[in-house]
């Protein structure tokens, strides 16, 4: 009888570069390829993530001539289930580091299945890097030059003739979910990564350390959603960069992926809760109608309200906005940090716990920069600074395309700024950054995060 190796797709959706996958081939005469739906974890995801999803599925399952089974339910006991009716030899995974996985993985053990997991979504593993005194890494600058001192492996080739199971049509069930009427999400899929990577590498790596921060132009690759499903693997990316300042830069922005896994990694509870525990006493809003604009891109300040809107529209966010309308929510708004998280992970397709949780702390001041809370973003300034056309504030508000660029940033100070119905600020930033300045002044802050939960 031929031995049947069994490979379990998470969140690695691709075929190249893809170590677990090679070693469930070498393992066996033929692959059953799985992926495990958690229908409760879809439902919580949102529309945009799971139509992402499900159309990264479909080109996986293309890749593979329509070889790929997709069964709903507990890890646990879909795997037992096929394990026995497919007759299979061996487990084969990559290795997760979020709450959800591990906590799967952990189930698995303790209802007895084995399953070797090989490689994971980083070129270095949350755990690997670590101080001479082998504790781990707080601050990133430090983190980012042992990361870089520790190294990774080269990209694993793609596999040649693979033998794959064709499954029973029964447990062929994959998703149909599809975007929000006017929803544009980004394309999804292996070649879809693979394709993007290239034109980026031949258009806008080469200005990167200048072009990343501007909104308003294509500056940055967009390889999140990609990175986040596993649709390429980062290892793919670093294989090429060289040591120019920009692609330096680049580089950098992978790491501080990586050093937000590691965190997240030894402080588990930090992916809801708080890194520097005094922030939790301080004194914070309930999110009320202020939310609400905040949430709909109705706030009176333009560059937040750009990207609310782009959010909901693409399900991505520029990340020099993404600072920006974190902190007009906790900074101006005085709202906790985990509302913005959540509301994030409902409509952003590279939703990453990791990332999404500590971004948000970082950019709230009680994450893991050394001296974080005085930094409050002025949002007009950062406008005037990162859009100084206002082509991404047009894009996106178009009640503002009649101004001129010296005016689009402060709409409130010319007299047809209201003129197609865009809201008067709903706050005064000059007013909230004292009044959040205040608030600290309240709260011990603490100087070393949870030096007893380094877990």
């Amino acid at each position: 009888m031929a031995r049947r190796s069994l490979f379990w797709f998470r969140r690695d959706l691709r075929l190249s570069d893809n170590p677990a996958l090679l070693d469930a081939l070498a393992a066996a005469d033929e692959t059953l390829l799985l992926f495990i739906m958690d229908e409760a974890v879809a439902e919580r995801a949102g529309e945009f993530r799971r139509a992402y999803l499900a159309a990264s599925l479909a080109k996986l399952d293309e890749s593979v001539g329509g070889k790929l089974a997709v069964i709903s339910g507990s890890v646990g006991a879909v795997l037992q289930d096929v394990i026995a009716r497919y007759g299979i030899t061996s487990v084969h995974a990559a290795r997760e580091y979020a709450p959800y996985g591990v906590a799967a993985e952990a189930e698995l053990a303790e209802i007895g299945i084995q399953v070797e997991y090989t490689g994971s979504g980083y070129a270095v593993a949350p755990g690997r890097v670590r101080k001479p005194d082998q504790t781990n890494y707080r601050v990133y600058t430090p983190f980012y030059r042992a990361w870089l001192s520790h190294g990774w492996r080269d990209p694993a080739p793609a596999p040649k003739d693979p033998r794959f199971v064709t499954p029973d049509p029964l447990d062929r069930i994959l998703p149909s979910w599809s975007s929000p009427s006017g929803i544009e999400l980004q394309e999804a899929g292996e070649e879809a990564a693979l394709d993007r990577w290239r034109a980026y590498q031949s258009g806008g790596l080469s200005s990167y350390d200048e072009a990343r921060n501007i909104p308003g132009i294509p500056g940055t690759s967009r390889l999140s959603p990609h990175l986040r499903w596993g649709e390429i693997h980062p290892r793919t990316l670093l294989a090429e960069l060289n040591q120019s300042s920009a692609q330096q830069v680049f580089r950098k922005e992978i790491a501080w992926r990586e050093f937000y896994a590691d965190v997240l990694h030894h402080y588990p509870h930090t992916s809801r809760g708080y890194y520097a525990p005094n922030y939790a006493a301080m004194r914070y809003d309930k999110p009320g109608a202020q939310f609400a604009a905040w949430c709909t891109g109705k706030t009176g300040y333009p560059i937040v309200d750009a990207g609310m809107r782009q959010l909901r529209r693409e399900g991505w966010m520029h990340n020099r906005v993404r600072m920006i309308v974190a902190s007009f929510l906790v900074k101006d708004l005085h709202i906790e940090w985990q509302y913005g998280a959540n509301f994030f992970m409902k409509f952003l397709i590279d939703n990453d716990v990791a990332s999404n949780s500590h971004g948000w702390q970082w950019t709230a001041g009680c994450g893991t920069d050394a001296s974080p809370y005085y930094r409050v973003f002025n949002p007009t300034e950062q406008g005037r600074r990162f859009d100084p056309q206002g082509t991404y504030i047009r894009k996106y508000v178009p009640e503002l395309a009649h101004l001129s660029a010296s005016d689009i940033h402060a709409p409130w100070e010319v007299l047809d700024g209201f003129r197609h119905g865009y809201p008067a600020p709903i706050v005064d930033h000059a007013q909230e950054r004292l009044e959040s300045l205040a608030r600290l002044e309240e709260i011990k802050v603490a100087k070393e995060p949870y030096p007893h939960q380094n877990v």
